[in-house]
């Protein structure tokens, strides 16, 4: 076959190839053409708004946002909260220059002021019944609550829950008051829709924001206002701002899964709130007494970390340390010691310190539950009734020493600068009054201030049972030193490794 001949035939297949491209294109746009008639939009290449501006003008009716139909549900019963409260002025010098002269000048004179509050609210109940947070209200002279319709009326405190935070306030009427029902906080799923509403900043009444629920179980928060001791929060990226604590988030069905309560101002716009089934639980034992009881093991738990575990020759994350024991209470009756290592409590595996928390506190006070510890490598059940948790936790956490030893210089707290760094309630003891930067103290957290009650399971009263202590733990540099300081009135173990050579 002549060159001539394969390039003709090339040439016809070229445009047979084309005129069959064109075909499928005019038919690809045909059936489109027609699809869009009968559904009697034309064709756009425009963005979304667009395509429902040109479906509005067709006379075609617009979906609708689904969250339109949960605000009109819900915007009723959230409320805005306003609250008075006289405080004391803490005098012209910070501390501790200001306790210095309170101690040297006991009558000197305190000025009062009054500070307004606002928060968020909403009703849950149609006789009047409100839900906010207990750092909303806690010590409040008057609560105004506020509806959406403009309406005021003085609150009634009937009961706060500081372990939760949570607050129960009772507004009267003559009529029903419109309600945000209870939802499934169990039922929740990480992705799943969530609404904040509430009062951002005070003054933008009946805010509405959107996102999903980001996380579940969020625990060891510290939230401005007042911590709470019994966390489990939802996480989510709704946006909430200061004023939203005590608003609802509520699911796609308008239903209150939870009550929003912390921010996380670093987050960018991530907010927490505390699940509703817990809040169901809390409301309704305030509402029938006035408080609420939670079940009490009387230890102070504490995480075990990697550094820890090794100091105590465990594996990582093997349970809970007992890092205190309080006197009298369930545990020391029940013969727990400090030191111990719970793993199990009541059939449940102990890991998180937050989670072995709650879980004490939902067994109620008077359960009686088996609690497996490790002591000394060797393995013990011990019958404990657990007591009443208390309302709220008291939190107030010679010449020195100047052996070069991690960094840490120390003192009896009867010394020169012991005295001026340790707590003035203190009769006894060795306090830290200096820690080196970059020091093997310094990384693992010792600070000025803390009282020393342990080195490596010896107890310290003396500057001269601290050298002895430090004597023997120098003879082994390999492993961390496992010290238990007392800081704010509460004890806790931190484990210390050395610099190796």
């Amino acid at each position: 076959m002549s060159f001539a001949i394969r390039r003709g035939i090339s040439v016809r297949l070229r445009v047979v190839f084309m005129a069959a491209v064109v075909l499928c294109l005019i038919i690809a746009l045909g059936c489109e053409w027609s699809d869009t008639r009968a559904e009697g939009v034309t064709s756009s290449p425009g963005s979304k708004a667009q395509a429902l501006a040109t479906l509005a003008a067709t006379g075609a009716e617009v979906p609708a946002s689904p969250f339109v139909r949960v605000a009109e549900m819900v915007m009723p019963a959230v409320v805005s909260i306003d609250t008075r409260r006289t405080v004391e002025s803490p005098g012209m010098f910070n501390e501790p220059f200001g306790r210095l002269f309170r101690d040297l000048i006991p009558d000197m004179p305190r000025e009062e002021y009054e500070v307004p509050g606002f928060a968020s609210g909403f009703i849950f109940d149609e006789s009047g019944y409100v839900l906010t947070n207990n750092h909303v209200i806690e010590d409040a002279e008057e609560v105004t609550v506020r509806l959406a319709n403009e309406k005021e009326y003085i609150a009634e405190i009937v009961g706060t829950d500081p372990n939760t935070d949570i607050g129960v306030l009772k507004i009267e009427a003559d009529e029903d008051f419109p309600v945000v029902r209870f939802g499934d906080s169990d039922g929740i799923r990480i992705g799943d829709w969530a609404v904040a509403v509430g009062n951002p900043f005070g003054y933008l009444e009946g805010t509405m924001t959107v996102g999903v629920i980001s996380a579940k179980g969020r625990s060891e928060l510290n939230i401005v206002g007042g911590t709470p001791a019994l966390q489990s929060f939802i996480q989510t990226d709704a946006s909430i701002n200061f004023g939203n604590s005590g608003g609802p988030l509520v699911n796609i069905n308008g239903e209150a899964i939870g009550m929003n309560t912390a921010i996380n101002p670093l987050g960018q716009g991530i907010g927490f709130a505390i699940p509703i089934n817990l809040v169901r639980r809390v409301t309704d034992e305030i509402i029938r007494s006035g408080k609420v009881s939670w079940g009490y093991l009387g230890i102070l738990p504490q995480a075990i970390t990697p550094s820890l575990a090794e100091a105590l020759g465990v594996e990582a994350r093997e349970g809970i340390l007992v890092a205190e024991v309080v006197e009298d209470g369930p545990a020391d009756k029940a013969g727990m010691k400090r030191g111990d290592i719970i793993v199990e409590f009541d059939g449940e595996r102990a890991s998180e310190v937050d989670e072995f928390r709650l879980n004490v506190a939902q067994a109620g006070v008077g359960a009686e539950v088996d609690v497996e510890v490790l002591r000394d490598g060797d393995a013990k059940t011990l019958d404990v009734t657990l007591g009443e948790r208390p309302t709220r936790y008291a939190r107030a956490t010679s010449q020195p020493y100047e052996g070069e030893w991690l960094g840490i210089t120390v003192d009896d707290v009867d010394g020169p600068v012991g005295r001026r760094a340790a707590p003035a309630d203190l009769e006894e003891g060795v306090v830290i009054v200096g820690v080196d930067g970059d020091s093997p103290a310094q990384a693992a957290g010792l600070g000025v201030g803390d009282l020393i009650e342990e080195v490596d399971g010896k107890e310290i009263r003396s500057l001269d049972d601290y050298e002895e202590a430090i004597d023997e733990a120098k003879d082994r540099s390999d492993k961390p030193v496992l010290f238990l300081v007392r800081r704010e009135g509460l004890s806790r173990y931190v484990a210390v490794k050395p610099k190796q050579d």
